[in-house]
């Protein structure tokens, strides 16, 4: 797929938060790599979501796509735009195109605001509508699009449901026309039946409007109804990317197989039988990720070869993106998964960053 056709491109995006010690002047003492080295890209009226377990770094890359966090090194394109090197005046023209969808609709309201002046709000900043009329107009058409009232209008965040809440959150996205709208758990905080009815709503946007979405969530099942590719992320990386089907049927690699075997299944024959993965130890820390695959502190098929010295990257294989160097073999079984032992955590020292894992050496190490 060429670069036209793609409206966002993403190249080595790594965002680095400094981590400061000092009774009178701050020292960076190590950084919590958030993000470390992404790569990814978004086709026009599509939608890509993107997983993983709480702490990967999901959020942090949906906000520096959008520069509300500045990106530490890589390039952001916006339809062929660097965004990480615009000016201040030339990238928040720029983000009348760009918005996003927060997890919580309750705190990312204002409570003294009312609808109306919630969603004029932006309009005005953005100098959208010559006239009060002329806003009321376009705000009115944007409530219908997302199924609210005209009364609604006049009320507050707090008079709303949550789902009626984050109803106004999208109208908040879409009433200045975006082309991408970066969706951080839009759906998480709702109930199961209003979940539905909002994961709805964006594919009836998207059909409408064009929309093009980042959609963040470890709800592997809304991932899917949702999404035309999914990125699963681990540890600030990338570490397999592929269409919902093909991720959903044939996952390749071995965090995906993880998380995909955690699903649960309506079928209690099935159920029963299926290989269940169950990870031993907790995430590694940020601040100090563990050399070479960031996955094989934890990984039932990690070799004493290249797995704890050698980085992998994300290659092609059957359809998929897969960072593993041994997908291959997993896959048609000629590596079998052994046991592993949960990481041990050494105390803090004065110059370490906290969190620091000690890795074991080699697979052998494993009880």
């Amino acid at each position: 797929m060429t670069e036209s056709e793609n409206l966002v491109e993403v190249r080595d995006l790594k965002v680095h938060f400094p981590i400061k010690r000092g009774m009178v002047f701050d020292k960076v003492v190590g950084h919590v790599k958030a993000v470390d080295g992404v790569d990814l890209s978004i086709p026009r009226g599509r939608t890509y979501g993107l997983v993983g377990e709480s702490g990967c770094g999901k959020s942090t890359l949906g906000r520096a796509l959008l520069q509300l966090t500045p990106p530490t090194g890589g390039e952001v394109r916006f339809d062929g735009v660097d965004l990480t090197t615009l000016p201040a005046g030339r990238l928040r023209t720029m983000r009348r195109r760009m918005q996003m969808i927060f997890q919580d609709p309750m705190s990312s309201l204002d409570p003294r605001q009312n609808v109306e002046s919630i969603l004029t709000e932006g309009l005005q900043a953005h100098g959208i509508g010559g006239s009060r009329d002329e806003r009321r107009r376009i705000i009115a058409e944007t409530l219908d699009a997302v199924g609210l009232p005209r009364w609604a209008l006049s009320r507050y965040p707090h008079e709303f449901s949550g789902g009626q809440r984050q109803r106004i959150g999208i109208a908040r996205a879409v009433v200045l026309g975006p082309e991408l709208i970066v969706a951080d758990e839009p759906v998480s905080a709702l109930d199961v039946s209003i979940q539905a009815q909002v994961v709805n709503l964006l594919d009836e946007l998207q059909e409408r409007l064009g929309l093009t979405y980042l959609v963040i969530a470890h709800d592997l099942a809304v991932v899917r109804h949702i999404s035309d590719v999914v990125g699963v992320m681990y540890l600030g990386a990338l570490v397999e990317e592929a269409s919902g089907d093909q991720l959903y049927q044939e996952p390749l690699h071995p965090y995906t197989r993880a998380l995909m075997s955690a699903v649960p299944v309506p079928d209690p024959d099935v159920e029963d039988q299926r290989e269940r993965i169950l990870l031993s130890g907790d995430l590694p820390s940020p601040a100090n990720p563990p050399s070479g695959c960031r996955f094989h502190t934890r990984c039932p098929w990690a070799q004493p070869t290249r797995c704890a010295d050698e980085r992998p990257i994300l290659r092609q294989i059957s359809g998929s993106k897969v960072a593993c160097h041994f997908a291959e073999q997993i896959a048609s079984g000629e590596l079998r998964p052994h046991q592993v032992r949960a990481e041990v955590v050494r105390p803090v020292d004065e110059g370490d960053a906290p969190g620091v894992v000690s890795a074991p050496s080699e697979p052998g190490s494993y009880v």
